[in-house]
């Protein structure tokens, strides 16, 4: 008997129950009962509360004052200026709040499982399947579990959009559609991760297919040929600037080299997989005593660097088994959903990393050393299982899956036996069994509907299939302590915080003519390290994984700064009482308990306590230096600065350490006074005798500009780190703009140069 047609696509009905399903998923998040936790809050979150404060408040977006003693927005790939559902709500609220944020991650998964409905309307498959597909999608896997991942969860959620109208595009033909998806992809692409790379090249593929599939390939060539040109062009008007930005930044900051070693330590441990039938088996949600799964000391050295739920790909038992099904009968490797089939299997090998030999061919794709964790291939992994998954109820509906599922049972079976031995033979807590339990649970009663499918009417299977998903996705892949925490644990970060550390902070902290007293947050907790951001501080530290290389070496300035212990002190910067800490402008230590606990060498007599709040103490550095100052003479910077320190009995104010050539000595320097400080422009007066050499303490980068009484001059790396310029005798004005546009072409124009000039040899 012949398989019955696809019933007509609801589109309507598709919707609004997908639209069910979200709302009882996403209600915990949306309704502010809880909080997308960890990077979400801690990194996100303040750059969010940054970008609205200088939208409202015309301060300038391109460079921030708060973090890492200066730091280019418009440069770093973790910042929200290209992130376009962050940059709305920017610009819509002047103090966007937790559950704001919250909302816009919910509505872009809202606009992935939409996308996916959309393909699978495109395609003719039953919409009941696009339902189970979109579900599967937004709540299930890496956009679950990884949920405080942002940029990754847009990236994968701009994709679905972006394959839909290439599809439309290249089979109609179209050069708006193509417009539209050079658009969407390059929405994509602004998010600068891996996500967004790996899914770059799926859509690459599907170009491809797309040729090779066609009866006339070189006529499928030519007329796909229009559309392709205009998405390219779009997407490269969307991405040129951005990408450009990062990566003249990246070359001048701290991240290292990865080579394939350091990739495949963040490899999905092959364990992993059988996350896929009991989700939280390795205790990824619960507090991390009770993770036990590959990387544990429970389960013994692997030599992986992953967070605990980096590898959870539980999509809910209905999809598991319909995929099952659908590999089992052969259905997978159908033409219609071959491409599915044969990418999932590729990512996989690709999520694997070093424990496959395929990674050392993937490691040869441009694109791919950039990047430390193939691991984060799951959220792709994720989406496309998704797609299988809803497929597979699409043939079920449509009464053309061949299966009684009993093998699919059996199969089921034998992963929770695998799992139930692992955890014996681990050792794992208790939990673990209450896991194992329910996803028993899940798989039996998802089995005992596909058991009743043929005897259901198509729209009662459609409502139970979709009711049960939800189900089983709320108990599994709900609220939990990596998706989830109460607001009130990120309450310091929120504007107008009432918290009477930030009261004390803002009372002590001058800003005038001369002083902008920097702060040092440290050892205060993970959501504390980008509270600067949140409430205009201006602090030493941050937490960024992209850095000045320079500002990095010298500082000590390490990815985070939760702990006391993390608080790295090099040779330049070996204690607070140093050059560099009075340079930086450094007053006050903001930690709990002792500055001892942070700083073994500082002396409770150096650093008076300035106030406390609670067990938060305030230390003040009365050494600091003003923000500006000029000084008389200079010497040339030491080349091993990093290494060696700063050389002994230096006084900042008279002798400045500068880069290149140095300036003729004066007798006396003179007075500057801070005119006007904005993010991205300083006005200062300067007055001298003699003329000398002026220093701003903000950190220094090629795209900041100087004029001086109206005329251009050259800013020099001074100290290692900040900005200084010769300012001449009498009367100056000094502006410094930040120029990110004009640096750029700058700095291209001078690398290419560089690049036609002979070697010496």
């Amino acid at each position: 008997m012949p398989p019955a047609p696809p019933a007509p696509f609801r589109l309507t009905a598709a919707l609004l129950l997908f639209a069910a399903g979200w709302l009882v998923l996403g209600w915990p998040w949306l309704s502010g009962a809880v909080t997308i936790p960890w990077d979400a809050k801690a990194h996100w979150y303040p750059h969010l509360v940054f970008a609205a404060r200088a939208i409202h408040g015309g301060l300038g977006l391109a460079w921030t004052p708060n973090i890492f003693a200066g730091s280019p927005e418009i440069a770093d790939p973790q910042s929200v200026l290209f992130i376009a559902p962050l940059i709305a709500v920017a610009a819509l609220l002047p103090r966007p709040g937790l559950q704001a944020m919250d909302i816009a991650v919910f509505a872009m998964l809202f606009a992935g499982g939409t996308g996916v409905i959309l393909l699978f309307r495109d395609r003719g498959w039953h919409w009941g399947g696009a339902v189970i597909a979109a579900l599967a999608f937004a709540f299930g896997a890496a956009a679950s579990w990884r949920i405080q991942h942002l940029s990754q969860v847009f990236s994968l959620c701009w994709w679905p959009i972006a394959w839909w109208l290439l599809g439309r595009a290249l089979d109609r033909r179209s050069v708006t559609y193509g417009l539209a998806t050079g658009l969407v992809a390059g929405l994509m692409v602004l998010g600068r991760d891996q996500v967004a790379m790996l899914i770059a090249y799926l859509l690459a593929a599907t170009v491809l297919v797309h040729w090779l599939s066609a009866e006339r390939k070189l006529r499928a060539f030519a007329a796909s040929l229009p559309p392709l040109i205009a998405a390219t062009l779009v997407g490269l008007a969307v991405v040129a600037i951005p990408v450009l930005m990062s990566a003249l930044w990246g070359g001048e900051s701290n991240r290292v080299v990865i080579d394939e070693i350091g990739a495949g330590r963040g490899s999905l441990h092959p364990g992993s997989l059988l996350t896929w039938a009991v989700g939280n088996l390795y205790g990824a949600a619960g507090p991390l005593v009770e993770h036990w799964g590959p990387p544990s000391p429970t389960w013994g050295d692997t030599g992986l660097f992953l967070a605990r739920n980096m590898g959870v790909l539980y999509a809910g038992a209905l999809p598991l088994l319909l995929v099952l099904g659908l590999v089992r009968t052969g259905a997978a490797f159908d033409r219609e959903i071959r491409f599915v089939t044969i990418a999932l299997a590729v990512m996989l090998l690709y999520a694997l990393g070093w424990y496959t030999p395929a990674f050392r061919a993937f490691w040869h794709l441009p694109g791919v050393d950039l990047f430390r964790r193939p691991a984060d291939a799951v959220f792709v992994i994720g989406g496309l299982f998704a797609i299988l998954a809803g497929y597979g109820a699409h043939r079920l509906i449509t009464g053309s899956l061949a299966t009684t599922w009993r093998i699919e049972a059996l199969l089921a079976a034998a992963l929770v036996t695998a799992a139930s031995g692992l955890i014996v033979a681990k050792g794992a807590p208790a939990s673990a069994w209450m896991a194992l339990a329910i996803a028993a649970g899940s798989i039996a009663a998802s089995l005992l509907l596909l058991g009743l499918s043929r005897r259901l009417p198509a729209l009662a299977l459609v409502a139970l299939l979709a009711l049960v998903l939800t189900a089983d996705l709320r108990v599994t892949n709900g609220p939990s302590e990596s998706t989830a925490l109460p607001p009130s644990s990120y309450a310091s970060l929120t504007p107008g915080a009432d918290d009477p550390a930030l009261a004390l902070i803002r009372r002590l902290t001058i800003r005038d003519g001369e002083r902008r007293d920097r702060v040092e947050l440290i050892g205060l907790g993970y959501e504390w390290q980008n509270a600067a951001l949140s409430h205009d501080l201006e602090d030493v530290l941050g937490f960024n994984p992209v850095r000045s290389a320079a500002y990095a070496n010298l500082v000590g300035a390490e990815d985070i700064a939760a702990l006391p212990d993390q608080r790295r002190f090099p040779p330049a910067f070996p204690s607070y009482r140093s050059d560099l800490a009075n340079i930086l402008g450094l007053r006050f230590i903001v930690t709990r308990g002792a500055l001892s606990a942070v700083d073994r060498r500082a002396r409770e007599a150096d650093f008076p306590l300035a106030g406390t709040a609670g067990d938060i103490c305030i230390y003040e550095n009365p050494r600091a230096l003003p923000r500006v100052w000029i000084a008389p003479t200079a010497m040339e910077t030491p080349a091993d600065l990093a290494s060696s320190g700063f050389p002994a009995g230096l006084d900042p104010r008279r002798t400045v350490l500068l880069e290149g050539p140095v300036p003729r000595a004066r007798s006396a320097g003179g007075t500057a006074r801070i005119l006007a400080y904005g993010h991205d422009r300083v006005q200062i007066e300067a007055r001298t005798t003699e003329g000398g050499i002026l220093v701003l303490a903000d950190a220094w980068h090629p795209w900041w500009v100087a004029r001086i009484n109206g005329r251009e001059a050259p800013i020099r790396r001074a100290f290692g780190l900040v900005r200084a310029v010769e300012v001449p005798a009498g009367l100056a004005e000094v502006t410094f703009t930040f120029e990110p546009l004009q640096g750029l072409v700058r700095q291209i124009r001078e690398r290419l140069a560089a690049r036609g000039q002979p070697q010496a040899p």
